[in-house]
């Protein structure tokens, strides 16, 4: 049970990458399309890869079983903290935006919570714009938002010394991947 609710550390780059890139484009299409069911989808998907990474996300799977190993891209390992603090931040927009749309019926405030901000934006629409810009960024440009926030709020010394450790040595908590690959250990991403 304990390895059901672990978050791969390392977590592949490329992995990550191309999940962001997949929820980027569902987080546009649920705007651009007018399908807010889209956002329930999102919202699961990142409660489900904050608590365990990508094994009950069915996007997680499909680019960790399927496209990251079709890519000619080797496997680029970052530490696995920072990116389950991103997906966390996903989770509070989308479960937000979920809440907004499914609770209060709120389809303006949704979509800003999913996406970025197209017309004079309600909270729905900015926080669906939150999702969009974050998500293509760490897609595009390897630019992790979460990321940046996690060090951020480590530096200030609001996150514990021992998770700093495990950022600093992404390698302390997986001692098969010296040796093996990383992805066999945690599933990829």
């Amino acid at each position: 049970m304990a390895e059901l609710f672990s978050f791969p550390n390392p977590a592949n780059e490329v992995s990550a990458r191309l999940v962001a890139g997949g929820v980027a484009v569902m987080a546009i299409a649920a705007i651009t399309l007018d399908q807010p069911w889209v956002i329930a989808v999102l919202a699961y998907g990142f409660v489900a890869r904050v608590l365990t990474g990508p094994t009950p996300s069915p996007l997680g799977q499909l680019v960790t079983r399927v496209v990251t190993p079709a890519l000619p891209f080797e496997a680029k390992w970052v530490a696995g903290p920072p990116k389950r603090f991103a997906q966390g931040i996903g989770a509070v927009f989308t479960v937000g935006a979920a809440i907004a749309y499914f609770g209060f019926g709120d389809k303006t405030a949704a979509y800003a919570l999913v996406g970025v901000i197209i017309v004079a934006a309600t909270l729905e629409s900015v926080l669906v714009g939150v999702i969009i810009v974050a998500a293509t960024l760490e897609s595009v440009f390897a630019l992790c938002i979460g990321c940046k926030v996690f060090a951020v709020l480590m530096r200030l010394g609001m996150i514990p010394d021992d998770v700093c450790e495990r950022c600093n040595n992404i390698w302390a908590d997986d001692p098969g991947a010296r040796g093996g690959s990383p992805t066999a250990a945690h599933g990829g991403a």
